[in-house]
């Protein structure tokens, strides 16, 4: 029977549930469409892979990293915990509030309207065209209503308790990387252009010099990667409620990363396989899956593509829902989020308030139509936060030597150090090169230096 820890949170989730919720929150549409942007910045077949392999190396370093913290400190919310510990309460807050403002209910709103797009190759009344009220910037859109109403289904079904929410989480996760893996064996299979792969691979390092133009090109098309291969970290939020975490969390952990990034280099092996590093990047919409699918299946393609991405993007809702809420219910705790949040379902032991705010936020992006561009902008805070917390791992080792650390960083000092140095880089170099990406992130991060301190004089009035 399933044990109660951290008030009445239900350890309810084992190691395959933890690694399927690492794997399903990070796999949503991105992979499906990326490599299309990525081509056209760094224009050479290699330098594309080059940026799947570096992001790839990377996220798994942090990943790596942040095992170490997990089985140390095995609490709900997981990062927003880790930079408390390490840097005070101003810096889980600010990590806090930038999640609910704009990661996860920004990406929940994405993701589910990405679903709803591809439902609507199925159902053309789904449409971003087809208004149900108003027009323009003002309206509602049968699009929208479908992503709303998978954001509100999928926070009911959470409210049903852990388990109801991995089972989900799982079904779908399978099913996702199943849908992967059948394009990544067609691809190898059946798939190969003998044009294309006489295109890519003969020229593989086309326009690479390897100065410091081409360490830019690579850091600056990261972007997509990156964003692609994020919330990784999500299963941390879950800590309360995972069985024997100070082992299943850093294993989920290494063992999700290494799967999801192994898929994607695959996947862009196929793409490069399958059509000409031109037709990649000009793909119809970006959308180089289809465009591979439907040179080896034909105009059945786009319904089988359809399909897998409203598998994936369901999944991965699924599983940014069931996250984000722990986070807020553990800043509850420190009274630096609505009180009601710490409450728990008498009957599911679920975070019903945190998934409820959770859940209008979201849907106020999906509606205001403004998520997109605030993904954009908060790429730099995700890895700023991301650097900070593998910083406080350093810290942490200095402040707390007495600490018990069942597991600790593979590579410590190296890897770690290693990272923030990659991660400062590509932060300075969208810094120099993409300011429209970062400022406007940064400026999503200040906004609660305010809020904390408001809510910290709540707390003690």
């Amino acid at each position: 029977m399933a044990k109660t820890s951290e008030g009445s949170l239900i350890k309810g989730l084992g190691l395959i549930d933890s690694t399927t919720l690492v794997i399903g929150s990070m796999i949503g549409s991105g992979v499906f469409i990326v490599a299309a942007d990525i081509s056209r910045q760094v224009q050479s077949p290699g330098l594309m892979m080059m940026t799947w392999f570096v992001t790839a190396i990377l996220t798994l370093i942090a990943a790596l990293s942040y095992g170490e913290l997990a089985a140390a400190m095995p609490h709900a919310g997981g990062q927003y915990v880790y930079l408390r510990e390490a840097f005070g309460p101003l810096y889980g807050f600010l990590y806090g509030w930038t999640l609910f403002m704009v990661i996860q209910t920004g990406t929940i709103a994405a993701v589910a309207v990405a679903f709803a797009k591809y439902a609507g190759v199925f159902f053309p009344w789904i449409s971003d065209q087809n208004y149900l009220l108003g027009g323009g910037k003002v309206g509602v859109t049968t699009q929208q209503l479908v992503a709303i109403a998978i954001i509100v289904f999928l926070t009911w079904s959470n409210t049903r308790g852990i388990r109801t929410g991995a089972m989900v989480q799982n079904v779908f996760t399978v099913a996702k990387v199943a849908a992967i893996l059948g394009l990544i064996g067609a691809g190898f299979l059946v798939g190969r252009n003998p044009e294309a792969v006489a295109s890519n691979f003969n020229g593989f390092w086309r326009n690479a010099d390897w100065s410091f133009t081409t360490i830019r090109l690579i850091g600056v098309a990261m972007v997509g990667s990156l964003f692609s291969s994020d919330a990784w970290n999500n299963v941390t939020f879950t800590a309360g409620e995972v069985r024997n975490p100070r082992r299943n969390l850093p294993l989920s952990l290494a063992l999700g990363v290494c799967i999801v990034s192994a898929l994607y280099i695959l996947s862009n092996f196929v793409y490069l396989n399958v059509l000409t590093f031109e037709a990649i990047q000009h793909a119809p919409k970006d959308r180089v899956a289809a465009a591979a699918a439907e040179h080896m299946l034909g105009p059945v393609a786009l319904q089988i593509m359809a399909a897998a991405i409203m598998i994936s993007t369901f999944g991965c809702v699924n599983g940014l829902t069931l996250a984000g809420a722990r986070v807020y219910y553990a800043m509850a705790k420190d009274k630096l989020f609505f009180r009601r949040a710490t409450e728990l379902d008498p009957k599911t032991n679920a975070p019903v308030f945190s998934l409820a705010v959770q859940c209008i936020w979201s849907v106020a992006l999906t509606l205001s139509g403004s998520y997109n561009d605030l993904l954009d902008y908060v790429i730099f805070a995700v890895l700023l936060f991301y650097i900070l917390t593998i910083a406080g791992l350093f810290v942490l080792r200095r402040t707390r030597p007495d600490m018990d650390r069942p597991y600790k960083a593979i590579g410590y000092p190296v890897l770690p150090a290693l990272y923030i140095v990659a991660a400062g880089l590509i932060e300075v170099l969208l810094l120099a090169y993409k300011p429209n990406y970062t400022w406007p992130g940064l400026i999503i991060v200040l906004l609660g230096l305010p809020v904390y301190f408001i809510w910290r004089r709540k707390a003690t009035i």
